[in-house]
Protein backbone atom coordinates (compact mmCIF):
# COMPACT_ATOMS: atom_id res chain seq x y z
CA UNK A 1 0.00 0.00 0.00
CA UNK A 2 2.87 2.34 0.81
CA UNK A 3 4.45 1.73 -2.60
CA UNK A 4 1.09 2.32 -4.28
CA UNK A 5 0.70 5.66 -2.51
CA UNK A 6 4.21 6.67 -3.53
CA UNK A 7 3.61 5.70 -7.16
CA UNK A 8 0.31 7.60 -7.30
CA UNK A 9 1.97 10.62 -5.70
CA UNK A 10 4.77 10.44 -8.27
CA UNK A 11 2.34 10.39 -11.20
CA UNK A 12 0.08 13.10 -9.78
CA UNK A 13 3.01 15.42 -9.10
CA UNK A 14 4.01 15.29 -12.75
CA UNK A 15 3.30 18.68 -14.31
CA UNK A 16 1.61 17.24 -17.39
CA UNK A 17 -0.69 15.05 -15.28
CA UNK A 18 -1.69 18.02 -13.12
CA UNK A 19 -2.42 20.14 -16.20
CA UNK A 20 -4.50 17.42 -17.86
CA UNK A 21 -6.54 16.68 -14.73
CA UNK A 22 -7.19 20.38 -14.15
CA UNK A 23 -8.18 20.78 -17.79
CA UNK A 24 -10.58 17.83 -17.42
CA UNK A 25 -12.44 19.58 -14.61
CA UNK A 26 -12.64 22.86 -16.51
CA UNK A 27 -13.87 21.11 -19.65
CA UNK A 28 -16.53 19.33 -17.60
CA UNK A 29 -18.19 22.62 -16.67
CA UNK A 30 -17.70 24.02 -20.17
CA UNK A 31 -19.21 20.96 -21.87
CA UNK A 32 -22.18 20.99 -19.49
CA UNK A 33 -22.85 24.66 -20.26
CA UNK A 34 -22.34 24.76 -24.04
CA UNK A 35 -25.46 22.76 -25.07
CA UNK A 36 -27.60 25.16 -23.05
CA UNK A 37 -26.41 28.05 -25.20
CA UNK A 38 -27.74 26.33 -28.33
CA UNK A 39 -31.35 26.68 -27.16
CA UNK A 40 -33.10 29.39 -29.14
CA UNK A 41 -36.67 30.69 -29.32
CA UNK A 42 -38.43 33.83 -30.45
CA UNK A 43 -41.94 35.21 -30.19
CA UNK A 44 -43.89 38.37 -30.91
CA UNK A 45 -44.63 40.53 -27.85
CA UNK A 46 -48.16 41.56 -28.81
CA UNK A 47 -48.97 43.10 -25.41
CA UNK A 48 -45.75 44.95 -24.75
CA UNK A 49 -45.14 42.91 -21.60
CA UNK A 50 -41.41 43.60 -21.63
CA UNK A 51 -40.47 47.01 -20.17
CA UNK A 52 -39.34 49.37 -22.89
CA UNK A 53 -40.55 47.05 -25.65
CA UNK A 54 -43.01 48.23 -28.30
CA UNK A 55 -46.00 45.88 -28.83
CA UNK A 56 -45.50 43.79 -31.97
CA UNK A 57 -41.72 43.55 -31.65
CA UNK A 58 -40.02 40.16 -31.92
CA UNK A 59 -38.41 38.97 -28.70
CA UNK A 60 -35.43 36.65 -29.08
CA UNK A 61 -34.49 34.26 -26.28
CA UNK A 62 -31.43 32.03 -25.93
CA UNK A 63 -29.83 29.85 -23.29
CA UNK A 64 -31.61 29.40 -19.97
CA UNK A 65 -34.24 32.02 -20.84
CA UNK A 66 -35.17 30.06 -23.96
CA UNK A 67 -35.37 26.80 -22.02
CA UNK A 68 -37.67 28.33 -19.40
CA UNK A 69 -39.86 29.85 -22.11
CA UNK A 70 -40.16 26.47 -23.84
CA UNK A 71 -41.06 24.75 -20.56
CA UNK A 72 -43.87 27.23 -19.91
CA UNK A 73 -45.08 27.00 -23.49
CA UNK A 74 -45.23 23.18 -23.44
CA UNK A 75 -46.42 22.74 -19.86
CA UNK A 76 -49.78 21.36 -21.04
CA UNK A 77 -48.20 18.42 -22.88
CA UNK A 78 -45.68 17.55 -20.13
CA UNK A 79 -46.05 14.24 -18.35
CA UNK A 80 -47.64 11.09 -19.76
CA UNK A 81 -47.71 10.87 -23.55
CA UNK A 82 -51.24 9.63 -24.14
CA UNK A 83 -52.72 8.80 -27.57
CA UNK A 84 -55.26 11.58 -26.92
CA UNK A 85 -52.45 14.16 -26.61
CA UNK A 86 -50.80 12.91 -29.78
CA UNK A 87 -54.08 12.94 -31.70
CA UNK A 88 -54.86 16.47 -30.53
CA UNK A 89 -51.39 17.57 -31.67
CA UNK A 90 -51.95 16.01 -35.12
CA UNK A 91 -55.38 17.63 -35.45
CA UNK A 92 -54.05 21.04 -34.36
CA UNK A 93 -51.15 20.76 -36.80
CA UNK A 94 -53.40 19.85 -39.70
CA UNK A 95 -55.89 22.61 -38.85
CA UNK A 96 -53.10 25.19 -38.63
CA UNK A 97 -51.62 24.34 -42.03
CA UNK A 98 -55.07 24.14 -43.60
CA UNK A 99 -55.98 27.56 -42.19
CA UNK A 100 -52.98 29.19 -43.83
CA UNK A 101 -53.21 27.06 -47.00
CA UNK A 102 -49.63 25.75 -46.81
CA UNK A 103 -48.09 22.29 -47.15
CA UNK A 104 -45.31 22.61 -44.60
CA UNK A 105 -44.39 24.62 -41.52
CA UNK A 106 -41.64 26.43 -43.42
CA UNK A 107 -44.35 28.21 -45.45
CA UNK A 108 -46.20 29.54 -42.40
CA UNK A 109 -46.20 33.31 -41.75
CA UNK A 110 -43.57 34.56 -39.35
CA UNK A 111 -44.35 33.80 -35.73
CA UNK A 112 -47.19 31.33 -36.42
CA UNK A 113 -45.08 28.24 -35.76
CA UNK A 114 -43.96 29.52 -32.36
CA UNK A 115 -47.48 30.52 -31.34
CA UNK A 116 -49.62 27.70 -32.74
CA UNK A 117 -47.43 24.62 -33.25
CA UNK A 118 -44.47 24.82 -30.86
CA UNK A 119 -46.66 24.38 -27.71
CA UNK A 120 -47.57 20.83 -28.74
CA UNK A 121 -44.72 19.99 -31.18
CA UNK A 122 -43.11 17.38 -28.84
CA UNK A 123 -46.20 15.20 -29.28
CA UNK A 124 -45.50 15.14 -33.01
CA UNK A 125 -42.06 13.65 -32.45
CA UNK A 126 -41.84 10.30 -34.19
CA UNK A 127 -45.43 10.37 -35.48
CA UNK A 128 -44.28 10.16 -39.11
CA UNK A 129 -41.83 7.38 -38.23
CA UNK A 130 -44.57 5.41 -36.46
CA UNK A 131 -46.83 5.57 -39.53
CA UNK A 132 -44.09 4.87 -42.08
CA UNK A 133 -44.89 2.43 -44.88
CA UNK A 134 -44.07 -1.10 -43.58
CA UNK A 135 -42.67 -2.19 -46.94
CA UNK A 136 -40.67 0.83 -48.08
CA UNK A 137 -40.06 2.66 -44.81
CA UNK A 138 -41.14 5.94 -46.42
CA UNK A 139 -42.77 8.21 -43.85
CA UNK A 140 -45.96 10.09 -44.73
CA UNK A 141 -46.42 13.78 -44.06
CA UNK A 142 -48.39 14.64 -40.94
CA UNK A 143 -51.13 16.01 -43.19
CA UNK A 144 -51.58 12.49 -44.63
CA UNK A 145 -52.08 10.80 -41.25
CA UNK A 146 -55.65 10.01 -40.24
CA UNK A 147 -56.15 11.36 -36.67
CA UNK A 148 -58.48 8.48 -35.86
CA UNK A 149 -55.63 6.00 -36.41
CA UNK A 150 -53.58 7.86 -33.79
CA UNK A 151 -55.95 6.49 -31.12
CA UNK A 152 -54.00 3.22 -31.52
CA UNK A 153 -50.68 5.06 -31.20
CA UNK A 154 -48.77 2.48 -29.17
CA UNK A 155 -50.14 -0.45 -31.19
CA UNK A 156 -48.90 1.33 -34.31
CA UNK A 157 -45.46 1.68 -32.69
CA UNK A 158 -45.40 -2.07 -31.96
CA UNK A 159 -46.21 -2.78 -35.60
CA UNK A 160 -43.55 -0.31 -36.68
CA UNK A 161 -40.73 -2.03 -34.79
CA UNK A 162 -41.65 -5.32 -36.48
CA UNK A 163 -41.55 -3.81 -39.99
CA UNK A 164 -38.44 -1.77 -39.20
CA UNK A 165 -36.44 -4.77 -38.01
CA UNK A 166 -37.47 -6.74 -41.09
CA UNK A 167 -35.70 -4.04 -43.10
CA UNK A 168 -32.77 -3.47 -40.71
CA UNK A 169 -32.08 -7.19 -40.09
CA UNK A 170 -33.56 -8.69 -43.23
CA UNK A 171 -31.47 -11.88 -43.18
CA UNK A 172 -31.43 -12.36 -39.41
CA UNK A 173 -34.78 -13.46 -37.92
CA UNK A 174 -33.17 -14.02 -34.50
CA UNK A 175 -32.14 -10.35 -34.32
CA UNK A 176 -35.66 -9.35 -35.39
CA UNK A 177 -37.20 -11.43 -32.61
CA UNK A 178 -34.81 -10.09 -29.95
CA UNK A 179 -35.46 -6.49 -30.99
CA UNK A 180 -39.23 -6.93 -30.89
CA UNK A 181 -39.01 -8.54 -27.43
CA UNK A 182 -36.81 -5.70 -26.18
CA UNK A 183 -39.25 -3.08 -27.42
CA UNK A 184 -42.23 -4.89 -25.93
CA UNK A 185 -40.54 -4.49 -22.53
CA UNK A 186 -40.28 -0.71 -22.94
CA UNK A 187 -42.52 1.04 -20.43
CA UNK A 188 -45.55 2.65 -22.05
CA UNK A 189 -47.06 5.17 -22.23
CA UNK A 190 -43.96 7.27 -22.70
CA UNK A 191 -43.10 10.24 -20.51
CA UNK A 192 -42.06 13.67 -21.74
CA UNK A 193 -40.87 16.79 -19.93
CA UNK A 194 -39.91 19.82 -22.07
CA UNK A 195 -36.63 21.66 -22.14
CA UNK A 196 -34.00 18.97 -22.73
CA UNK A 197 -31.91 18.58 -25.89
CA UNK A 198 -29.98 15.58 -27.22
CA UNK A 199 -27.02 17.96 -27.60
CA UNK A 200 -26.40 17.48 -23.89
CA UNK A 201 -25.99 13.71 -24.43
CA UNK A 202 -23.61 14.33 -27.32
CA UNK A 203 -21.46 16.63 -25.21
CA UNK A 204 -21.31 14.06 -22.44
CA UNK A 205 -19.81 11.76 -25.06
CA UNK A 206 -17.36 14.40 -26.31
CA UNK A 207 -16.19 14.97 -22.74
CA UNK A 208 -15.61 11.23 -22.29
CA UNK A 209 -13.59 11.15 -25.53
CA UNK A 210 -11.38 14.05 -24.43
CA UNK A 211 -10.80 12.50 -21.00
CA UNK A 212 -9.87 9.23 -22.70
CA UNK A 213 -7.19 11.10 -24.67
CA UNK A 214 -5.92 12.75 -21.47
CA UNK A 215 -5.80 9.41 -19.65
CA UNK A 216 -3.92 7.90 -22.56
CA UNK A 217 -1.31 10.66 -22.33
CA UNK A 218 -1.01 10.03 -18.57
CA UNK A 219 -0.66 6.25 -18.92
CA UNK A 220 1.63 6.08 -21.96
CA UNK A 221 4.89 6.97 -20.12
CA UNK A 222 4.26 4.76 -17.04
CA UNK A 223 6.74 2.06 -18.10
CA UNK A 224 8.55 3.62 -21.07
CA UNK A 225 9.79 6.59 -19.04
CA UNK A 226 11.77 4.20 -16.82
CA UNK A 227 13.02 2.31 -19.87
CA UNK A 228 14.14 5.52 -21.52
CA UNK A 229 15.90 7.02 -18.50
CA UNK A 230 17.47 3.73 -17.40
CA UNK A 231 15.74 3.83 -14.02
CA UNK A 232 14.16 0.46 -14.83
CA UNK A 233 17.58 -1.21 -14.71
CA UNK A 234 17.92 -0.16 -11.08
CA UNK A 235 14.33 -0.91 -10.05
CA UNK A 236 14.57 -4.48 -11.32
CA UNK A 237 17.35 -5.12 -8.84
CA UNK A 238 15.13 -4.33 -5.87
CA UNK A 239 13.04 -6.82 -3.87
CA UNK A 240 9.72 -5.91 -5.52
CA UNK A 241 11.15 -4.68 -8.83
CA UNK A 242 9.31 -7.01 -11.21
CA UNK A 243 5.81 -8.49 -10.74
CA UNK A 244 4.74 -6.49 -7.68
CA UNK A 245 6.17 -3.27 -9.03
CA UNK A 246 4.40 -3.72 -12.37
CA UNK A 247 1.09 -4.37 -10.59
CA UNK A 248 1.56 -1.24 -8.48
CA UNK A 249 2.18 0.87 -11.59
CA UNK A 250 -0.88 -0.59 -13.32
CA UNK A 251 -3.20 -0.13 -10.33
CA UNK A 252 -1.93 3.40 -9.82
CA UNK A 253 -2.64 4.43 -13.43
CA UNK A 254 -6.06 2.77 -13.43
CA UNK A 255 -7.06 4.39 -10.13
CA UNK A 256 -5.97 7.85 -11.23
CA UNK A 257 -7.66 7.66 -14.64
CA UNK A 258 -10.78 5.89 -13.37
CA UNK A 259 -11.25 8.33 -10.50
CA UNK A 260 -10.65 11.35 -12.72
CA UNK A 261 -13.25 10.20 -15.25
CA UNK A 262 -15.79 9.23 -12.58
CA UNK A 263 -15.55 12.67 -10.93
CA UNK A 264 -15.89 14.45 -14.27
CA UNK A 265 -18.80 12.27 -15.44
CA UNK A 266 -20.70 12.73 -12.17
CA UNK A 267 -20.02 16.48 -12.17
CA UNK A 268 -21.18 16.79 -15.77
CA UNK A 269 -24.51 15.08 -15.06
CA UNK A 270 -25.12 17.14 -11.92
CA UNK A 271 -24.35 20.47 -13.63
CA UNK A 272 -26.11 19.59 -16.89
CA UNK A 273 -29.29 18.32 -15.23
CA UNK A 274 -29.35 21.32 -12.90
CA UNK A 275 -29.29 23.62 -15.92
CA UNK A 276 -31.89 21.76 -17.98
CA UNK A 277 -34.05 20.75 -15.05
CA UNK A 278 -33.98 17.43 -13.20
CA UNK A 279 -37.53 16.60 -14.28
CA UNK A 280 -36.18 16.20 -17.83
CA UNK A 281 -34.30 13.06 -16.77
CA UNK A 282 -37.67 11.27 -16.55
CA UNK A 283 -38.31 11.76 -20.28
CA UNK A 284 -38.43 8.48 -22.23
CA UNK A 285 -35.57 8.28 -24.72
CA UNK A 286 -38.13 7.38 -27.40
CA UNK A 287 -39.39 10.97 -27.18
CA UNK A 288 -35.97 12.36 -28.13
CA UNK A 289 -34.49 9.71 -30.42
CA UNK A 290 -36.38 7.09 -32.44
CA UNK A 291 -39.98 6.58 -31.36
CA UNK A 292 -39.28 2.81 -31.28
CA UNK A 293 -35.88 2.77 -29.54
CA UNK A 294 -35.16 -0.63 -27.96
CA UNK A 295 -33.80 0.25 -24.47
CA UNK A 296 -36.31 0.63 -21.64
CA UNK A 297 -34.63 3.80 -20.38
CA UNK A 298 -35.36 7.41 -19.62
CA UNK A 299 -32.82 10.19 -20.15
CA UNK A 300 -31.41 9.89 -16.63
CA UNK A 301 -30.87 6.15 -17.03
CA UNK A 302 -29.29 6.70 -20.45
CA UNK A 303 -26.89 9.23 -18.92
CA UNK A 304 -25.85 6.70 -16.28
CA UNK A 305 -25.56 3.94 -18.88
CA UNK A 306 -23.27 6.09 -21.04
CA UNK A 307 -21.23 7.16 -17.99
CA UNK A 308 -20.65 3.60 -16.72
CA UNK A 309 -19.98 2.27 -20.22
CA UNK A 310 -17.56 5.16 -20.76
CA UNK A 311 -15.72 4.23 -17.58
CA UNK A 312 -15.31 0.63 -18.76
CA UNK A 313 -14.17 1.88 -22.18
CA UNK A 314 -11.60 4.25 -20.69
CA UNK A 315 -10.27 1.61 -18.29
CA UNK A 316 -9.91 -0.82 -21.22
CA UNK A 317 -8.09 1.88 -23.21
CA UNK A 318 -5.78 2.68 -20.29
CA UNK A 319 -5.05 -1.02 -19.81
CA UNK A 320 -4.16 -1.33 -23.49
CA UNK A 321 -2.01 1.81 -23.28
CA UNK A 322 -0.14 0.34 -20.31
CA UNK A 323 0.48 -2.81 -22.35
CA UNK A 324 1.98 -0.73 -25.15
CA UNK A 325 4.01 1.20 -22.58
CA UNK A 326 5.45 -2.07 -21.24
CA UNK A 327 6.44 -3.16 -24.76
CA UNK A 328 7.87 0.01 -26.30
CA UNK A 329 11.12 1.64 -25.25
CA UNK A 330 10.46 5.32 -25.91
CA UNK A 331 7.78 7.69 -24.69
CA UNK A 332 7.21 9.11 -28.17
CA UNK A 333 6.48 5.71 -29.73
CA UNK A 334 4.30 4.65 -26.80
CA UNK A 335 2.27 7.87 -26.87
CA UNK A 336 1.96 7.88 -30.66
CA UNK A 337 0.74 4.29 -30.86
CA UNK A 338 -1.66 4.77 -27.96
CA UNK A 339 -3.25 7.89 -29.46
CA UNK A 340 -3.50 6.17 -32.82
CA UNK A 341 -5.51 3.35 -31.25
CA UNK A 342 -7.77 5.96 -29.60
CA UNK A 343 -8.88 7.29 -32.97
CA UNK A 344 -8.64 3.94 -34.81
CA UNK A 345 -12.36 3.10 -34.30
CA UNK A 346 -13.31 6.37 -36.04
CA UNK A 347 -10.99 5.57 -38.96
CA UNK A 348 -12.41 2.05 -39.25
CA UNK A 349 -15.95 3.44 -39.22
CA UNK A 350 -15.16 5.78 -42.12
CA UNK A 351 -13.06 3.39 -44.21
CA UNK A 352 -14.46 -0.14 -43.86
CA UNK A 353 -17.89 -1.43 -44.97
CA UNK A 354 -20.52 -1.20 -42.23
CA UNK A 355 -20.85 -4.92 -41.48
CA UNK A 356 -17.09 -5.47 -41.22
CA UNK A 357 -16.44 -2.17 -39.47
CA UNK A 358 -19.03 -2.89 -36.75
CA UNK A 359 -17.31 -6.14 -35.86
CA UNK A 360 -13.95 -4.43 -35.46
CA UNK A 361 -14.70 -1.07 -33.81
CA UNK A 362 -17.22 -2.57 -31.39
CA UNK A 363 -14.51 -4.69 -29.73
CA UNK A 364 -11.69 -2.15 -29.80
CA UNK A 365 -10.95 -0.60 -26.37
CA UNK A 366 -11.65 2.97 -27.48
CA UNK A 367 -14.80 2.22 -29.50
CA UNK A 368 -17.27 3.21 -26.79
CA UNK A 369 -16.60 6.96 -26.71
CA UNK A 370 -15.73 7.74 -30.32
CA UNK A 371 -17.03 10.91 -31.92
CA UNK A 372 -18.88 9.15 -34.74
CA UNK A 373 -19.32 5.71 -33.22
CA UNK A 374 -20.01 5.15 -29.55
CA UNK A 375 -22.02 3.25 -26.96
CA UNK A 376 -24.61 6.07 -27.06
CA UNK A 377 -25.21 5.84 -30.79
CA UNK A 378 -25.26 2.04 -30.57
CA UNK A 379 -27.89 2.22 -27.81
CA UNK A 380 -30.26 4.36 -29.88
CA UNK A 381 -29.68 2.37 -33.07
CA UNK A 382 -30.89 -1.07 -34.14
CA UNK A 383 -27.62 -2.86 -34.87
CA UNK A 384 -26.88 -6.47 -33.91
CA UNK A 385 -23.83 -8.65 -34.41
CA UNK A 386 -24.97 -11.89 -35.98
CA UNK A 387 -23.17 -15.25 -35.97
CA UNK A 388 -25.38 -17.84 -37.57
CA UNK A 389 -28.51 -18.08 -35.46
CA UNK A 390 -26.94 -16.06 -32.64
CA UNK A 391 -27.65 -12.33 -32.47
CA UNK A 392 -26.31 -9.92 -29.86
CA UNK A 393 -27.32 -6.27 -29.50
CA UNK A 394 -24.28 -4.11 -30.29
CA UNK A 395 -24.02 -2.29 -26.90
CA UNK A 396 -23.88 -5.67 -25.13
CA UNK A 397 -20.99 -6.70 -27.40
CA UNK A 398 -19.10 -3.50 -26.63
CA UNK A 399 -19.57 -3.74 -22.86
CA UNK A 400 -18.65 -7.43 -22.87
CA UNK A 401 -15.49 -6.66 -24.84
CA UNK A 402 -14.36 -4.01 -22.32
CA UNK A 403 -15.01 -6.32 -19.35
CA UNK A 404 -12.79 -8.96 -20.99
CA UNK A 405 -10.11 -6.54 -22.20
CA UNK A 406 -9.40 -4.87 -18.86
CA UNK A 407 -8.06 -7.99 -17.06
CA UNK A 408 -6.62 -9.36 -20.32
CA UNK A 409 -4.42 -6.32 -20.99
CA UNK A 410 -3.51 -6.03 -17.32
CA UNK A 411 -2.24 -9.62 -17.40
CA UNK A 412 -0.39 -9.04 -20.68
CA UNK A 413 1.18 -5.89 -19.25
CA UNK A 414 2.48 -7.72 -16.17
CA UNK A 415 3.80 -10.53 -18.33
CA UNK A 416 5.38 -8.13 -20.82
CA UNK A 417 7.10 -6.12 -18.09
CA UNK A 418 8.40 -9.11 -16.15
CA UNK A 419 9.83 -10.68 -19.32
CA UNK A 420 11.26 -7.42 -20.63
CA UNK A 421 14.96 -7.72 -21.44
CA UNK A 422 17.12 -5.17 -19.72
CA UNK A 423 19.35 -3.42 -22.26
Amino acid sequence: MRLLKLEMKRVLKTRLTFILLTLSILLTFLMAWLPVTFSYNSYTDTMGNIPGNIPGNTVTLSGLASIEYEKKLQADVAGIVTPAKVRQAVENYQACLAKYGVEGTWDLPEGVYQEEILPYSPMLHGIREAFADPDTGIAPSIMEIDPEEVDNYYDVCKERIVSLMKMEQKKHPTAQSIAVNMYNKVEKPYLFFPGYSVDAMDYQLILAFLIMLFCTVIAAPVFTSDYQTGADDILRCTKYGTVKFSIIKIVSAILICGTAYSICAATYMIVSNSLWGWECTKTSIQMLYSIVNLPNMNIGQLQCFVAVSGLLCILATVSFTLFLSSRLKSIVSSLSMSLLFCILPIIIYMVLPAEIGEWIYSILPAGGVGLQISILYAAVDFNFLNIGDIAVWLPYVMIGAYIIEIPLFVFLTVYSYTTHKVS
